[in-house]
């Protein structure tokens, strides 16, 4: 048995409380395991007994995950004085090992040093880790304002260029993108069945995206007023959609009013602690900060880093979150460079917004495995950036077939406990990647990674134009701009109403929306990808011809697919 490929630590996602009464408990070993136990009771059950030795109950544990190295197995215990002791047993070609804390033993070795069980100490209902519950209902919608709709107040005053015109475009154009035009398309999003409104950047900034703040109290006037903000909130809150603010608290712009303070006073200034500043000459005009005179977002001198670990700093930031989601009603914040945030800054932001809204949503940019953002007392969910590149390998690598695409997909699954699996925020692109579309060889394509998105667990988001099949391979015709014209015309009705009814089983389907998924292989047909989820089914054909396949009970969704044959670049979905 491959004895290094075994692993499990008593925390995080091996480890944790998925309700008030039950412990989940997961074992990673390599591919070579056959079966594995969990031998399990309270800790002092033999103390109650009067026996000198303690003894669990054993209980088989199930494959949870398959990955390309690795099995992940689970079992749901429901400790019955809250508190959980145990230990593993696995078993490969004839050997059995028992895997404790401090050692992994043959049973014939199990007693002949000491040995440690693992514990779950105690199952107290204030660590169970509970997302909003709404979150795993919603379906996101990302919208750079300046490059989403002018409103109905929009006046240009010269600054801004002609609507959609990309001819030689440069970073800073503005088109004049509003939350007035933003309230006035709500309707159309409805239709849509998106349920939650995301946006960047909205407060007074020089640049067209506002990732580098100016004041975080007040709303850019290109983008209009603190009235338009509630109007659009309340707006949506009456169609049953939310909405989120994009939050840059890590770092801000030049004209900040603290950091044109330090600027002015340097070390005299009562601000100067709210920056990394690491020499008295950081003034200069210089565009990076690769000499390290101050710490910035990047090499970027236009966005110093702030200091989040400066209770002064915590304060104004918490409070002016408090205000957004007390005076604006807001459902969510979305936290910008998420990962370079001081965990005692979040720890308290969450105390303090959850005292004025409990169920207002944390939502983390984290790029990577975020594990160490998601006990409960930070973010409710991240980014789910390894999701977009999962989905994105698969049809880039013509080489992998369908249970590569599996090992992917369960990677991902198994970085996470299945409460937070089924609030990460899952997308295909951003403003900070190509668009989805770029990456497709066509609009077929495109369909079947949004089916993917829309019938796996986590909140899927839509970038705006997705539903259009917008293009945009970098910065900034990835932001180019919604073209309503074509949109109003028509143009677009074809590509958007498949795109109406994927939405539409996914917000039908509450299978689509849970962690449960077990895939399926055709051995003739390796790229066919097939995978159940309780009552739906999910077939794409990627496999480069077409494929016969019967449908198992009502079509919910069905491209490219007739007479029982699912042509190449085709999806199927169907309940039973």
């Amino acid at each position: 048995m491959n004895l290094s490929a075994i692993r499990h630590r008593s925390t995080g996602c091996d480890c944790y409380a998925l309700d008030e009464n039950t412990v989940v408990v997961n074992l990673t070993t390599g591919l070579d395991a056959a079966k594995a136990m969990i031998v399990s009771g309270d800790p002092f059950i033999h103390e109650l007994k009067r026996q000198r030795v303690w003894e669990g109950k054993a209980q088989e544990m199930h494959l949870l995950y398959e990955l390309e190295h690795h099995l992940v197995w689970t079992a749901e215990i429901k400790p019955e004085y809250k508190r959980l002791q145990y230990y593993f047993i696995v078993e490969s070609h004839g050997e059995r090992f028992c895997v404790f804390e401090n050692k992994v033993c043959s049973e014939q070795e199990r007693d002949r040093i000491s040995s440690q069980c693992f514990k779950f100490p105690w199952l107290n209902p204030a660590d169970v880790f509970a997302p909003p519950k709404w979150v795993r209902d919603t379906v996101w919608y990302q919208i750079m304002p300046d490059r989403f709709c002018r409103g109905s107040n929009f006046k240009n005053n010269g600054k801004f260029r002609a609507w959609g015109d990309f001819s030689e475009p440069r970073f800073n154009d503005l088109y004049g993108g509003n939350l007035r035009g933003i309230t006035e398309r709500l309707p159309y999003l409805k239709s849509l069945g998106v349920s939650g409104v995301y946006l960047t950047p909205i407060f007074l900034s020089n640049s067209n995206h506002k990732y580098n703040t100016f004041d975080y109290y007040t709303i850019d006037p290109d983008f209009g007023t603190e009235q338009d903000l509630i109007d659009l909130v309340r707006t949506a809150h009456e169609s049953g959609m939310r909405v989120m603010l994009d939050a840059v608290f890590n770092h801000c712009g030049t004209q900040f009013f603290a950091w044109k303070d330090v600027c002015e006073k340097g070390r005299k200034s009562a601000y100067f602690d709210w920056f990394f500043i690491n020499r008295d000459d950081f003034v200069k005009d210089d565009f990076s900060t690769a000499d390290g005179r101050f710490y910035t977002f990047s090499f970027w001198a236009g966005m110093p880093k702030l200091n989040t670990n400066h209770p002064q700093v915590q304060q104004y930031f918490s409070d002016l979150c408090v205000h957004w989601a007390r005076d604006f009603d807001i459902d969510g914040i979305r936290f910008d460079v998420g990962d370079e945030i001081s965990h005692r800054f979040l720890q308290k932001l969450r105390r303090d917004l959850h005292a004025v809204k409990p169920e207002l949503f944390m939502l983390g940019e984290i790029w990577f495995d975020s594990i160490t953002w998601l006990n409960g007392t930070e973010y409710d969910a991240v980014m789910n950036y390894p999701f977009p590149g999962a989905v994105g390998d698969f049809w880039r690598d013509k080489t992998m077939d369908a249970r590569a695409f599996m090992h992917r997909i369960n990677y991902c699954r198994s970085l996470y406990p299945r409460q937070i699996n089924e609030a990460m925020f899952n997308f295909l692109d951003t403003h900070d990647t190509p668009r989805v579309r770029e990456t497709c060889k066509s609009n077929s394509e495109l369909l079947q990674k949004l089916a993917v998105l829309l019938t796996m667990a986590g909140t899927p988001c839509l970038y705006y134009g997705t539903e259009i099949a917008m293009r945009g391979k970098r910065t900034p015709y990835n932001r180019s701009c919604m073209p309503w014209d074509e949109i109003d015309g028509g143009k677009h009705d074809r590509f958007t109403q498949k795109v109406r009814r994927l939405i539409a089983v996914r917000n039908a389907c509450p299978a689509a929306k849970n962690d449960a998924l077990t895939f399926a292989f055709d051995e003739s047909h390796p790229r066919l990808v097939r995978y159940q989820k309780e009552n739906l089914t999910v077939v794409l054909n990627a496999c480069g011809e077409d494929v016969s396949c019967a449908a198992t009970g009502e079509i919910l969704f069905a491209d490219r697919f007739k007479n029982g044959v699912l042509k190449d670049g085709g999806v199927l979905i169907c309940r039973e």
